[in-house]
Order: structure tokens, then sequence, then C-alpha cells
């Protein structure tokens, strides 16, 4: 995974866009993007009254266990999960290599549905997810400080003029 991913204001709009377009198409109650590390990237819906940290954290955590699992019995991974529960489910999806895709929602919709619209939508997000990589790529080669060595910085703190 890469930590220090940085997502630009123009992408972080395009994410959102897809999210909520994906909440309206599937009327799921509420949709979350998150990295595998539980930071939230997008959450659109009814999230209000949802302890979104905590939701994060454990869709994260129920990702990598099941990624585990998915090892352990010769697989690469589960990149589908269901949870079904007597008033909402939950549908979490793994999106490329670090992200995840978690989506609320009741009787108003169907898993058919959901599975349906996630396929897309994710498609989408991973999309954006490559264009950003590659951005940030070209943005590193022009990066001024790239050219910055630790001998640089010693002979700039140094006490010798």
């Amino acid at each position: 995974m890469n930590p220090r991913i940085v997502i630009f204001e123009e992408e972080q709009r395009q994410l959102e866009g897809v999210c909520k377009k994906l909440a309206k198409d599937s009327l799921a109650r509420a949709i979350f993007l998150l990295d595998k590390n539980g930071q939230i990237i997008v959450a659109t819906g009814e999230v209000a009254e949802i302890d979104t940290t905590s939701l994060a954290s454990l869709v994260a955590g129920t990702a990598a266990a099941t990624s585990s699992l998915a090892r352990l019995l010769g697989e690469e991974e589960f990149p589908v999960h269901f949870h079904e529960g007597q008033r909402d489910n939950l549908h979490i999806s793994i999106v490329g290599p670090e992200h995840i895709l978690a989506v609320i929602f009741d009787q108003r919709s169907s898993l058919g549905l959901v599975r349906l619209r996630v396929k897309k939508a994710s498609d989408q997000l991973l999309e954006i997810f490559v264009k950003l990589a590659e951005r940030q790529s070209e943005d590193q080669g022009n990066n001024v400080f790239s050219e910055i060595t630790d001998e640089d910085i010693d002979n700039l703190f140094s006490d010798s003029f």
C-alpha cells in the first residue's frame, strides 16, 4: 500500500461524484470509500447517525481478516463480502489493491441491485485511482525537492561557511 498518496481536489470531487451516484442508483443509505488502513476518503448518504471512524476501522479490519482467510484457503482474495441484518445490510468490496467500498442498504434496495451498481462504480473508482497514481508519479519526477540529498541538507546546516 502507498500510505503517502495525496488526493487532489479534482480527484476528490470525482470520487465523491461516483459515490453519490452509486448511493442514488443503488438506493443505498450510505456509501463509504476507504483506504485499507481505515481512513475515510468519501462518506456520503445517511452518515450523521453512524460512528464513521469506528465503521471505517472495522470495515478495514474485516477486509484484512477476510483477505487472510482467502490466502489460508488458497485464494488470492475474496473481493466481495456481504453481511445481512434484520434492518440493514452491508456490502463490502475491494477496489484495487488499496481501497475498500462499503455500501449500507436496507429493504428499499436489493443485493442484486447493489452488486450490479457496485461493479460499475468500482471500475470508475479504480480508473480514478490509476490516473491519480500516474499523476503523482509524474509530479514526483518534477519535484524540486527530489533533487536534494541528505548531504545537501547536512551541508546547509553545518557550521562552516
